[in-house]
């Protein structure tokens, strides 16, 4: 609305302006005086810049004529595309003209004008490889995605042009969810143009997110090949697929497959925790307990985590807790100072009934990093030294609002899991789960409503990672109590004797990590 009334603003102001020099000029004295075959002619002022503007279109008149002219004597003189070319070149300057307004509008995000300017430049030039791409990303821009698919299906037609086509239409796909078509569609514009990074991108994040594991692969070994992925990513992503493709395995009870496969995997990026512990549960298997013992110590170097201790643990199934200890000091030796090595120690101390070594084991823990790992030792610590229930139930309550601690987290959308996926559950991205500690608002809640059934004795009603390896053990030590405190909390009396004839419960022999 504003634009118009400008324009006809201006159009008033242009009318007026001429109208005052049309008078000024008639109200000038002098001219412009001809003489020419003994004839004197004479032009007022206004006469003479008529005559003036009349010249000038004579001039152009005149050179067009020229211009044609000189066709029509090439013709005559046996050049047959010669009026053809000079009608041509008119053609193609309009043409070049609209199509370079059509990109500039597309730039500028006038969606509806880009299209405009494409469809003359189209009647000019009639060179749809020049234009149906202007069209196409005009009408996106515009919403009419309906039009836009119908010129990326007339680039298809053409060779040098079908990539273009087939991208345009696989993004189409892809923003409407539909991945099956749009994997078909990244297969085909990958074969066309295999160097093409973004489809590559594409291409191996559909067939991540089908579990495509072998062409997953494929793909990612083309990356490399073609420069658009450093050596060392490669190799991790490399692993991780693999992995994947070992799990895929052992589902389908192919488990000598499945185990050269995991071996495979940890031997392409031997610091990936599951890639670890899926090889030397392999070899465990295959009664290799040394060749294990030597992948899980090496990935522990790397990065202590429970789930690496957990498969420690499965080393030696039947040996005593002061047995387990004394074995486990080959880890501790690394990283001692490691929050998981002091978490680790504190289970282990708590499975072979040293209460007092539990508690040095943790160190600062309890004051500096309280997540629910950590007070839930401390309660199993302080109900084998004997302590009240009352001091119990207090660390258990404060153990169900605590942090979880480090749990998997997707980098890219900070997505929680509670198990290591190759691909995010939530954002489909590959290789993006880092063991981390998530932010405090996004663990608080969670953290309380998984240790509540834990604590509790009562099976979890979703799968439990392995994250956490001596919780079962704890639980064993804690439930009996706290199961009769939770039920008796509201009428239990507050000056309650109090009774320390089970402080040393007898299903603390039975403590042990699994």
């Amino acid at each position: 609305m504003l634009w118009s009334l400008l324009k006809i603003l201006f159009f008033v102001v242009l009318v007026a302006a001429l109208t005052l020099g049309a008078g000024f000029l008639l109200e000038t004295d002098g001219g412009i005086q001809i003489t020419a075959g003994g004839r004197e002619i004479t032009l007022g002022a206004l006469a003479s810049v008529i005559a003036g503007l009349l010249l000038l279109v004579a001039v152009w008149l005149f050179l067009k004529l020229a211009s044609l002219l000189v066709a029509v004597l090439k013709f005559l003189n046996g050049d047959e595309t010669a009026i053809s070319r000079y009608f041509d070149r008119n053609r193609e300057r309009n043409g070049y003209k609209a199509l370079t307004e059509g990109m500039m509008a597309l730039a500028s995000g006038e969606g509806r004008v880009a299209m405009a300017k494409a469809a003359k430049a189209e009647r000019y030039l009639q060179k749809p490889e020049l234009t149906d791409l202007i069209t196409a990303q005009a009408a996106e821009m515009s919403g009419d995605t309906k039009k836009a698919e119908e010129v990326y299906k007339r680039l298809l037609k053409a060779d040098t042009t079908r990539f273009v086509g087939v991208r345009g239409i696989m993004k189409q796909r892809l923003a409407a969810g539909d991945t099956e078509t749009a994997l078909k569609l990244a297969e085909r514009a990958f074969a066309i143009r295999p160097k093409h990074e973004e489809v590559q991108d594409v291409l191996l994040k559909l067939q991540a997110g089908k579990a495509d594991w072998h062409g997953a692969r494929k793909t990612l070994a083309a990356k490399l090949k073609h420069g658009t992925l450093p050596r060392d990513v490669h190799r991790r992503r490399d692993a991780i697929l693999a992995l994947s493709q070992a799990k895929d395995i052992l589902d389908d009870g192919q488990s000598i497959e499945a185990r050269e496969a995991a071996i495979e995997a940890n031997r392409l990026s031997p610091d990936l925790i599951p890639a670890a512990c899926m090889a030397a549960r392999a070899l465990i298997d295959q009664g290799k307990k040394r060749p294990a013992q030597r992948i899980l110590k090496k990935a522990w170097d790397v990065q202590p985590h429970p789930d690496l201790a957990a498969v420690f643990a499965k080393l030696e199934p039947d040996e005593t807790p002061h047995m387990r200890l004394q074995r486990f000091q080959l880890l501790f030796g690394a990283h001692p100072d490691h929050r998981e090595s002091k978490l680790l120690k504190a289970e282990l101390n708590i499975a072979a009934e040293d209460f007092p070594g539990a508690r040095r084991a943790l160190g600062d823990l309890v004051d500096r990093d309280p997540d629910a790992r950590v007070l839930t030792i401390m309660a199993a610590v302080e109900r084998g030294e004997g302590a009240a229930d009352e001091v119990v139930k207090g660390w258990l309550t404060r153990a169900l609002s605590a942090p979880r601690g480090p749990q998997w987290v997707c980098e890219n959308c900070n997505n929680i899991q509670s198990e290591w996926t190759p691909v995010c559950t939530n954002c489909g991205s590959l290789d993006t789960l880092s063991w981390t500690r998530p932010p405090q608002a996004e663990i608080s809640m969670p953290a309380g409503a998984t240790m509540l059934p834990l604590i509790a004795g009562d099976p979890p009603s979703e799968p439990v990672a392995e994250t956490d390896i001596a919780e079962p053990a704890l639980v064993e030590v804690l439930a009996p109590d706290v199961d009769k405190g939770i039920a008796d909390d509201e009428d239990e009396p507050q000056d309650r004797p109090e009774d320390h004839s089970d402080a040393q419960p007898d299903d603390l022999e039975n403590a042990s990590i699994r």
